[in-house]
């Protein structure tokens, strides 16, 4: 990951228009990842049960349309056992969130194609910027289909998606909004910072970025099995810090997943972990880099997770309202924004370009 993208200085504004389109693509993704969010909470995901990639861009355009989708949710068991009675009105209301959600990924599509396809045929893209820009492309279409599979999940037997399917899902979105941030930062100019860290910070930048991103995959699970709708207590749970029932499952890693008590307890305990982490490592930053950048970005990456966490209680304790559970997502991609330039700065992969 740490290869620098070199690009003559002679197309210092190709590199420019490149690095904003990456920038731009990466604000689409975390609103893509909004929406997403909001599809969960308003359980709206069921609400279109085809998969169509090119006919599907056009919402239902007559009466007729709309009885036909509402037809088909009716045909599901979401709605037979959940939903049964739900008005036209209401079932629109849902519609909408998925719609939303499925046209943003075809618009993100053309966002993509359509500068690639310019920048290509105006020669700016390089041997080495070329792969990687084939990459981002191939990983969109293929999220896009495990979008569709996450969906299917919940058609036949059960009454929402998979929440491992919904976790693979979030997963790959940040994946992909990580890869195509980072990118955009090999393409960015900086001063160099010859402050001396050694090796054990960018070591904890890279093991932190990895346990913010496991922490964002195990909040698709607390979506996913709607974990956190019960135990809205904090600091205790059920009446204890360290709760009854944590491993009522059998086989015992099947709670780790399945069980919803557990998997709260593990999404709180982990929050702590990098609330410490964080708290140690801008310590150390500031003792080894001074006041320079990449102190200071260790400083930002520490109250950032604070004020996650400190939204994340709140979310808890308001029972996931629709608005809360939304900045609580938005706050984890921040987070893992900011770890990730963290260390970009750390690694030196935006230093010694030609």
């Amino acid at each position: 990951m740490s290869e620098a993208i070199a690009i003559p200085v002679r197309d210092a504004g190709a590199e420019r228009a490149i690095r904003w389109w990456l920038y731009g693509l990466c604000l689409l993704i975390f609103a893509m990842i909004l929406v997403g969010g909001a599809t969960r909470l308003t359980d709206s995901g069921l609400s279109i049960t085809e998969w169509k990639p090119i006919l599907g861009a056009l919402p239902p355009l007559s009466d007729a349309d709309w009885q036909d989708a509402f037809a088909k949710y009716q045909q599901i068991p979401e709605y037979q056992v959940i939903n049964k009675g739900m008005s036209l009105a209401e079932f629109k209301y849902i519609f909408w969130w998925e719609w939303g959600h499925r046209f943003l990924g075809r618009f993100i599509g053309f966002a993509f194609l359509l500068p690639f396809l310019f920048f290509w045929l105006k020669g700016w893209v390089t041997k080495a910027l070329m792969p990687k820009l084939l990459a981002m492309f191939v990983l969109g279409g293929l999220q896009g289909a495990l979008g569709w599979y996450m969906v299917a999940s919940g058609l036949v037997e059960r009454v929402d998606v998979s929440q491992y399917r919904l976790a693979a899902h979030l997963s790959a979105a940040m994946l992909i909004f990580g890869f195509i941030f980072w990118v955009a930062l090999g393409l960015r100019e900086t001063p160099r910072d010859n402050a001396r860290t050694g090796r054990g910070l960018p070591v904890s930048a890279a093991a932190l970025t990895v346990v913010i991103f496991l922490q964002v995959a195990l909040g698709a699970f607390v979506a996913g099995l709607d974990a956190g709708m019960g135990y809205n207590t904090w600091p205790l749970m059920d009446g204890a810090f360290v709760p009854d029932g944590l491993a009522a499952m059998s086989p015992w890693y099947l709670n780790l997943f399945e069980n919803a008590l557990t998997v709260q307890f593990d999404h709180r305990i982990l929050a702590y972990v990098i609330l410490v982490w964080t708290q140690l490592h801008a310590a150390l930053a500031f003792s080894r880099a001074g006041g320079g950048a990449v102190a200071l970005t260790a400083g930002l990456l520490a109250l950032v997770t604070l004020v996650q966490l400190a939204l994340g209680v709140w979310t808890l304790l308001a029972e996931v309202p629709l608005s809360l559970g939304l900045i609580h997502q938005a706050g984890a991609v921040v987070l893992f924004a900011i770890a990730l330039f963290h260390l970009h700065q750390l690694t030196g992969a935006n230093r010694g370009r030609v």
